[in-house]
């Protein structure tokens, strides 16, 4: 009998595998396979347990003649078979050509997997197949907008807003209060904003959603963020720092005390940049803990907490609470105000390694944005060891990426020096192709400012000089800004200056450079 170590797509008997439902294939596991060396009707079944005897019986009835099993690993089978069935489901678009407006109210069935699930609610249907099309597409955000005539659903993939299809005006109530019963919301209330959240499995993978429903003159407007729990975490070798910046951060990861922020806006990585620092400090041997909302990924050997506004866990109620732990490593998932960082810098101060992010425009902002808090100046000097700001770029399609000659002022923008990058004939720029949905671009990468805290910046605050002053001393120091980090993925053809300038352009306007 044939032994197969794994199976990929290609090797799929799609028409035959479609004759059955997921949850039926799944079970056995079986996947119907086409001619394999000779074998006119090959299935793969699990090279561990019993065989799916009733499920083999069905495919011969079904197929006219006899099959000849293959074993494969159970996982591999039921790995192929959810890429088969997500390949196979339909776009948005596609099924609100096929939906009826009398079919949209039609009853809410119960979440779960959404490739598993049986309903025939036109409702159902759209509203798994938008989440499932917003993962296949990598998009974190699906917006539903209403307008005086329209409906207007929108994907944020890799930080950009595109418009995904326009449902009839009719679909918007049912399709709301269908995402409203996912979230646990009150269904009757359309005067008041509302915050959900709710979890679904997507051919196996398990993903949060967080729900946003806001009032508007023309209807309820939702927002849900996509939070895939079964990506990988990266680690600090893979957030695409330079040597320089890794081994800064490497060394204020093994400080016994002190305060390490980054900052940034919302969706510019700084969770992912904190729990690739927890992965690396030693936690056998320290109590790593932390107060988040939400709790993102969950890391073995730390003590994660969960901010719940309802019963008062706020993140000064928490951090509290954890400081009694007897922790030596605290990350915070953001300081937003004048309480949370103040017992932030007095657990720094008291032998503490505190991690924390800020929403501020560039790294050295973060030290004012305490001071707006109400954090005395001495405090924020005596604590801080290390800013630092950081921006998801796109990365270029290397599918269809097009080379062009360096613009004259080029290097200039990005405020390097045009002789450092004198070896560089070429860079590149967007166009667009099928595999990156025509945007010309393909997932993102990070661009860092660090800033380590000196003697003699520390001075500077607690003397209350402004950012320029602390700018020209942390540039003595070597700190690389946003756009200089920038222009070593321009120069390695990952991105565009043009990419660079966009995700920049408010930190040139908020420090004046």
């Amino acid at each position: 009998m044939k032994q197969l170590a794994r199976i990929s797509s290609d090797m799929v008997d799609n028409e035959r595998v479609l004759r059955f439902s997921l949850p039926v294939l799944r079970a056995g596991p079986l996947l119907p396979l086409k001619p394999l060396d000779g074998a006119a009707n090959p299935v793969a079944v699990s090279d561990e347990g019993e065989w799916p005897w009733q499920l083999l019986d069905d495919c011969r009835r079904i197929f006219g003649s006899d099959v000849q099993p293959v074993l494969v690993p159970k996982e591999a089978i039921l790995l192929t078979l959810n890429q088969v069935f997500d390949m196979a489901s339909a776009s948005a678009e596609q099924m609100l050509e096929d939906m009826g407006g009398d079919d949209l109210t039609r009853e809410i069935e119960e979440v779960g997997d959404l490739l598993e699930s049986d309903s025939d609610a036109p409702v159902i249907r759209l509203v798994n197949t938008l989440i499932s099309q917003a993962l296949k597409d990598r998009a974190s955000d699906i917006h539903i907008e209403p307008f005086e005539t329209r409906v207007l659903v929108r994907f944020r993939v890799d930080g950009v807003l595109h418009t995904i299809v326009h449902p009839p005006k009719g679909v918007q109530a049912a399709v709301t209060s269908r995402i409203k019963v996912m979230a646990g919301l009150d269904i009757a209330e359309k005067r008041h904003p509302q915050d959900g959240r709710f979890r679904v499995k997507i051919a196996g993978r398990e993903v949060d959603v967080r729900v946003s429903i806001l009032p508007t003159a023309h209807g309820e407007r939702v927002v849900m963020r996509l939070l895939d729990r079964g990506a990988a975490m990266l680690t600090l070798a893979e957030l695409g720092m330079s040597p320089p910046q890794k081994k800064l951060m490497q060394d204020v990861i093994t400080a016994p005390h002190g305060i390490v922020l980054v900052t940034g806006p919302t969706g510019s990585g700084k969770s992912t940049t904190l729990y690739a620092a927890l992965m690396e400090v030693d936690r056998k041997n320290r109590n790593v803990m932390t107060i988040e909302d939400p709790i993102e990924y969950q890391i073995e050997g730390v003590g994660q907490m969960q901010v719940q506004q309802k019963i008062g866990v706020s993140f000064a109620a928490g951090l509290r609470s954890i400081l009694r732990q007897d922790p030596d490593i605290v990350m915070i998932g953001e300081i937003r105000d004048l309480e949370t960082a103040e017992i932030a810098i007095q657990a720094s101060l008291t032998g503490h390694l505190v991690f924390a992010t800020l929403h501020t425009n560039d790294a050295l902002s973060a030290i004012l944005r305490l001071q707006d808090m109400g954090v005395e100046p001495y405090l924020v000097a005596s604590s801080l060891i290390m800013v630092q700001a950081q921006r998801l770029v796109r990365r270029l399609c290397p599918h269809c990426r097009e080379q062009k000659p360096v613009a004259a002022d080029g290097w200039t923008l990005l405020e390097v020096d045009a002789q450092s990058f004198a070896a560089v004939e070429h860079v590149y720029e967007a166009n667009g192709c099928d595999r990156c949905l025509g945007t010309g671009y393909i997932g993102r990468v990070a661009i860092y400012e660090m800033a380590r805290i000196t003697d003699a910046m520390r001075n500077a605050i607690h003397e209350g000089k402004g950012i320029p002053v602390m700018r020209r001393l942390a540039k003595q120091e070597r700190m690389v800004t946003l756009r200089q980090d920038g222009a070593r993925h321009v120069a390695a053809g990952i991105t565009t200056i043009d990419e660079i300038l966009r995700v920049t352009m408010e930190d040139v306007v908020a420090t004046g450079l």
